[in-house]
């Protein structure tokens, strides 16, 4: 079972004005796979974002980090831009294959900026903060997130087809 992070990263959650529903539709989609055994408010500050990042994959304690909202076109939306700044290596496949599976649903999906990609041996996946997004764009990449971290942490060689 894979440990996983969920970060939740908007500005009124974090003060407590609005509860967030997107961590739970992440932890029930993840059940099958894994346990989410850590879970973070934060609010949409780029240096706050990529600190957070930073120091759950340099703890080893997780597989995953799942992150939920800041992935849109707001000012205040800087998600990818804080992953992208701790990010070894991207993959873009893996928000590529969101934003494909996602945009039969809403033509709007292909306006998300999302990123995915590892740091150390840690996947790190921005997600929506909408919580049917973030369902669908878990749905479309759940088969392959097991095997992400298998080929990450070197328990596994061949990645492709």
């Amino acid at each position: 079972m894979l440990k996983i992070a969920v970060v939740t990263i908007s500005d009124s959650v974090s003060r407590g004005q609005r509860e967030s529903i997107s961590d739970k539709v992440i932890a029930e989609t993840v059940k099958s796979i894994g346990i989410v055994n850590s879970h973070i408010t934060i609010p949409d500050e780029l240096d706050t974002i990529a600190e957070c990042l930073r120091d759950l994959a340099d703890s080893g304690n997780v597989d995953i980090i799942l992150t939920t909202g800041g992935t849109g076109l707001s000012p205040r939306d800087v998600t990818p831009e804080a992953t992208y700044k701790v990010i070894d290596r991207e993959i873009a496949g893996i928000a590529e294959k969101m934003r494909m599976e996602t945009s039969k649903y809403s033509p709007n999906a292909i306006l998300s900026r999302a990123v995915a990609g590892t740091r150390k041996d840690t996947l790190i996946i921005n997600l929506p903060g909408s919580p049917k997004a973030v369902k669908e764009c878990l749905e479309a990449i759940l088969p392959v997130l097991v095997h992400a971290v298998d080929v990450i942490k070197g328990r596994v060689v061949r990645c492709g087809g």
